[in-house]
């Protein structure tokens, strides 16, 4: 079939506008790549420092003639997620030597956890966090000696930071290596039943804990579709996965086997062979629409809406929330996982998982085949699931029919026909909904404001049984300006109880909320922010606001609402306190959360 009409059209739209920083971009980039190997304009002394431990290594470093690889991780083990990736440099140099090559770690990278931050003061570095892992990154290459990079990177901040340093390094190619979600626990849908009990006091800590606990259980990334795993679907869509790398298991013989091939990919696509294949060439404007469309055809986190324009803007191209919502309009939603379904992550691997929607997706003409990726050229190559035969990977044609169509269905049969996701625009401001958990009777919500100016004050009312009739929760001041723009998810729960009540609920914030936050009516990354003397910091209690993301409106209805001053907040608060000191110029310097609310690009 051939390309869909509004693919083309945003595709063009996109180039036009990134024209002259694209040009730009590419300019720099094919003049590093002409200086040829990094190594090769070191002196002796320079080198030397470079591979003094590299033990067995040091005579085919020195020597050059050999593509070196440079590792850059983002391991600890406190991040589930990214436990497993402190066995893949060991694994990675002995694949790099075995395929002719050399490995170094070149650095580390921070990997902070939302999940262990959420609902706390260290939630207001989350954010500014990918903008630190992109120069932590940038660091670490910077000694040159590299002749491709491969990153270790899964969850939230780490990878969008990680293609933002890989983009700035474009003129070397790059392969992501992910570790795979954690297997199957408690289902999500009853522990987000433990967490409301809990919020309403019908059950205790003790059994709040046991859930948690019997939900996040072992090594590996949370099998939710929240923004950890939307960044794994990034990555295949956009060609930075080897095919079919995304969702499979931590320490299994076959993740070790996609770590070995990534490693051997790595090393063949460097300008020292014949298949030179830089980052620059691969995150172009029909790769980052290739991964829009993967993020509305599986309803991934609207957490990728603040980094994708961050990420593109590294690599030259610009990308606005325009282009998301003209492209939700037509890209069907393929795939129900929590908190979008009862599936997680595993589930959906098992029905047919990225490959069989990206052959739907190619199929239906809703993506570009005719891209660079790592895997070589062409989208199709996505198609193809990874099998170990021998020790090895060898790939074979993916399944045409969904294996489960309560989790995956078809393109031309989806559960939505449209993305679920809406820009939002009116006198509150900019910004936008996720509402493919959202039952459609929710979709417009015209209720009294309560105003406030954090999280824990919702709950307190909360608690005080202050909410008896329907409600919009207006939650300012948590912009990026304000305290780093942490995540509100917190506040689902309670949310969730009063909707369940029978009331009619939104919450509105220029904050930002979970990829596992659902089925609650949200407008968020509203902008310009409060503390910047955006709309919000007009509203009042008792104001009728109305939240529409049927017409792709939020709307203050007080006759003087134009004609009031914005109220400040005393924020003297969010400076000190966890490391909140050190942000303080990423707090001055931060751009518009419509921008990617970034500092570095």
């Amino acid at each position: 079939m051939p390309l869909n009409a509004t693919i083309a059209r945003v595709t063009e739209s996109i180039e036009t506008r990134s024209q002259e920083m694209r040009s730009t971009y590419m300019d720099r980039m094919r003049r590093a790549a002409e200086e040829g190997p990094r190594r090769a304009h070191l002196t002796c002394g320079n080198q030397a420092h470079a591979y003094a431990a590299m033990d067995a290594d040091k005579e085919a470093l020195a020597a050059g003639r050999v593509p070196n690889l440079g590792i850059v991780t983002a391991y600890n083990d406190m991040l589930s997620a990214h436990q497993p990736f402190e066995r893949f440099p060991d694994i990675i140099r002995r694949a790099a030597r075995a395929a002719g090559g050399t490995a170094q770690v070149a650095g580390g990278v921070p990997a902070m956890c939302d999940g262990v931050t959420q609902g706390q003061a260290g939630m207001e570095l989350s954010l500014f966090s990918r903008d630190v892992i992109a120069l932590a990154a940038g660091v670490s290459l910077s000694h040159n000696v590299f002749d491709a990079a491969v990153y270790l990177g899964v969850c939230d901040k780490i990878v969008p930071g990680l293609v933002i340093a890989a983009a700035t390094f474009g003129y070397i190619p790059g392969i992501f290596l992910p570790a795979g979600p954690m297997p199957s626990g408690l289902p999500n849908d009853e522990k987000s039943k433990v967490r409301q009990k809990f919020a309403t006091g019908e059950v205790g800590r003790e059994e709040l804990m046991k859930a948690e606990m019997a939900s996040y259980h072992g090594p590996g990334t949370c099998t939710f579709y929240g923004t950890a795993n939307t960044n794994q679907m990034l990555m295949e869509f956009m060609g930075l996965h080897l095919p079919g790398a995304s969702f499979v298991n931590p320490n299994t013989p076959l993740r070790e086997a996609l770590t070995v091939a990534g490693a051997e990919r790595a090393l063949e696509i460097t300008n020292l062979g014949n298949d030179y294949r830089p980052v620059c060439d691969v995150l172009d404007a029909k790769a980052f629409v290739n991964g829009v469309v993967g993020l509305m055809a599986t309803g991934g986190s609207t957490n990728l809406v603040l980094h994708m324009p961050a990420m593109a803007r590294a690599a030259g191209i610009a990308l606005t929330l325009e282009d998301f919502d003209a492209l939700s309009d037509v890209v069907p939603l393929m795939a129900k996982v929590y908190p979008n379904g009862l599936a997680d992550v595993n589930h959906f691997h098992a029905a047919g998982g990225l490959q069989y929607m990206i052959a739907e997706l190619l199929d239906a003409g809703l993506l570009h085949e005719d891209v660079t990726t790592v895997a070589g050229d062409g989208l199709s190559l996505y198609t193809r699931e990874p099998k170990l035969r021998d020790g090895a990977v060898t790939y074979v044609d993916a399944e045409r029919q969904s294996r489960n169509d309560k989790i995956l269905r078809p393109a031309s049969d989806p559960f939505q026909k449209t993305g679920g996701l809406k820009q939002l625009d009116g006198n509150l401001g900019h910004g936008i909904m996720k509402i493919s958990a959202v039952d459609p009777e929710r979709h417009v919500i015209e209720a009294p404001a309560r105003v406030f100016h954090d999280q824990e004050s919702v709950k307190t009312a909360f608690r005080a049984g202050e909410f008896t009739s329907d409600t919009v929760v207006v939650v300012r001041f948590q912009g990026p300006s304000s305290n780093g723009m942490p995540e509100l998810h917190s506040l689902t729960p309670t949310l969730a109880v009063l909707q369940d009540r029978g009331l009619r609920v939104a919450l509105v914030t220029d904050g930002r909320m979970s990829g596992a936050s659902g089925k609650v009516p949200a407008a968020i990354h509203v902008c310009p922010e409060a503390a910047n003397g955006g709309p919000l910091a007009r509203v009042r209690d008792g104001d009728l606001i109305r939240v529409d993301a049927v017409a792709g409106t939020i709307s203050c209805l007080a006759p003087d609402f134009d004609d009031r001053s914005a109220v400040s907040a005393d924020l003297s608060g969010n400076g000190h306190g966890v490391g909140r000191e050190l942000f303080e110029a990423f707090r001055r310097n931060v751009g518009l959360a419509s921008d990617g609310a970034a500092v570095v690009v």
